[in-house]
């Protein structure tokens, strides 16, 4: 049964590309296809920047356990 099956084939896939929130001065060499209105830009950088700062606190909280942990260890 397992002389059977067919090798696995692997097929090229195009290359990568993205939306650019950068604008068109910026980035002026960015397809058409892939260039934003503004307005869809400002809200995709508010966005980014709302989860930066997510991250961030998150990273702070981690920060101040790791700390209090230390703190504890050290008294004990």
């Amino acid at each position: 049964m397992m002389g059977t099956m067919k090798p696995a084939t692997h097929t090229q896939l195009p290359s990568a590309e993205q939306l650019s929130l950068l604008s068109t001065v910026v980035a002026p060499a960015t397809p058409a296809r892939f260039r934003l209105s503004r307005e869809t830009r400002e809200r995709g950088l508010r966005h980014v920047a709302e989860i930066r700062r997510m991250l961030a606190e998150r990273a702070d909280l981690t920060a101040m356990a790791s700390s209090a942990e230390v703190l504890q260890d050290r008294a004990a």
